[in-house]
């Protein structure tokens, strides 16, 4: 997978997200995974027009 910008305001990549979501012990809910993923990287906190972008990630890096 290429990496690229997800989150604008914030500078997250789709690599940080992959990252957060390794770094979680658990992520069989992708909503409370949104906000372990936004706890970790801040995304989602500014302007969040990523939102969907960012859940879009967490389904196809949890669908691995």
């Amino acid at each position: 997978m290429e990496n690229y910008v997800i989150c604008k305001c914030k500078q997250v990549s789709y690599f940080d997200v992959e990252d957060a979501l390794h770094n979680s012990k658990t992520f069989s809910d992708v909503e409370k995974t949104f906000e372990e993923v936004q706890k970790v990287t801040h995304c989602s906190t500014g302007c969040g027009g990523c939102h969907d972008k960012i859940l879009d990630a967490i389904s196809e890096i949890m669908s691995k």
